[in-house]
């Protein structure tokens, strides 16, 4: 069992930043995909940003490639994302997931691999 625990979510103005982070804890596994889906109202659940903790290879979805950057501690139990030049079709419920048993690299950004999941944490970006 993985426990996953979000926060730094809030408010910002078009072109702003945000940096959220995730506090992993419970079973201990070599090799994760691990990193951010988010979520807004009416909309599928997406995958933005993850990461194979077992080198760091990382995947950003079209949408966010070149403002936001994934990023782990060297103990690889928590978490950053730090997102730039936010746009208000950013704004979003944003989800921490992890999946212990990964099977490609770079992570799949499908939302049933993953099996835990953080509680969330709200961005909201306004124009």
């Amino acid at each position: 069992q993985v426990q996953l625990v979000e926060s730094g979510g809030g408010s910002v103005q078009a072109g702003g930043s945000l940096r959220l982070s995730c506090a992993a804890s419970g079973s201990t596994y070599s090799h994760y995909c691990m990193g951010w889906f988010r979520q807004a109202p009416g909309k599928e659940r997406e995958g933005v940003a993850l990461i194979y903790t077992h080198g760091g290879v990382t995947y950003y979805s079209d949408s966010v490639k070149g403002r936001f950057t994934i990023s782990q501690d060297n103990a690889k139990n928590t978490l950053a994302l730090q997102m730039n030049s936010l746009k208000p079709e950013d704004t979003a419920m944003y989800y921490c997931a992890a999946d212990p048993f990964p099977v490609i690299v770079p992570c799949s950004p499908v939302r049933s691999r993953y099996n835990y999941w953080g509680q969330g944490t709200q961005v909201t970006v306004s124009s």
